[in-house]
């Protein structure tokens, strides 16, 4: 499918503010990947499509999951915003035909990341955070960080994310913490290593 071809079929999937937000984390996507060395054609398309799955209900959203034999873990029967990642990479595949496991990964974890991303997951992860219409605490200086260390910016905004999750009293999802923790430990062994 040729990138119009892909928005057209997005526009018909989700709503104008969703449409809207993935506008930007395309643009923001490719901003990075080309900073970070990463095919602007994959940040590009995994941008577009990664919350293809947003607009959908939860319910409907685990159902389809489980008759399409998706494995959900058991937090998202208790944090059901979860499942739009899992299921997102599963319309990429089978109703957008994208096939390949570098963009499917990052639509999947774009929500959690997860330990040891690949870059193209960290920059749809990021781009999710600080495309131009989000306005979250400290939104600038993470976009700033961003162009400058992609570990650091995601350090940054993985904290942020787990201050919102405890502050609602809302379950956290391992793979959040995993992604953080591989992070700041890789950050002290390249400094120790100095």
């Amino acid at each position: 499918m040729t990138e119009q071809e892909l928005l057209e079929k997005l526009r018909g999937m989700v709503d104008e503010k969703r449409y809207a937000h993935s506008i930007g984390v395309r643009d923001t996507a490719v901003l990075l990947a080309r900073r970070y060395g990463v095919s602007e054609e994959k940040a590009r398309i995994a941008g577009i499509l990664h919350d293809c799955a947003k607009n959908i209900p939860k319910e409907e959203g685990i159902a389809r999951c489980e008759a399409a034999g998706i494995p959900l873990k058991p937090i998202c029967y208790i944090e059901k915003g979860l499942v739009h990642s899992y299921l997102g990479a599963y319309i990429a595949r089978t109703e957008f035909g994208i096939t390949d496991p570098e963009i499917l990964d990052a639509i999947y974890y774009h929500t959690t990341g997860h330990e040891d991303m690949p870059p193209l997951t960290k920059i749809i992860y990021l781009s999710d955070m600080i495309e131009p219409g989000r306005n979250i605490p400290n939104v600038e200086e993470l976009r700033r960080i961003a162009m400058e260390d992609i570990d650091e910016a995601l350090i940054r905004s993985i904290n942020s994310t787990i201050t919102h999750v405890l502050g609602k009293g809302s379950v956290l999802d391992c793979d959040t913490v995993c992604a953080r923790n591989f992070l700041v430990q890789k950050k002290r062994l390249c400094k120790s290593a100095v």
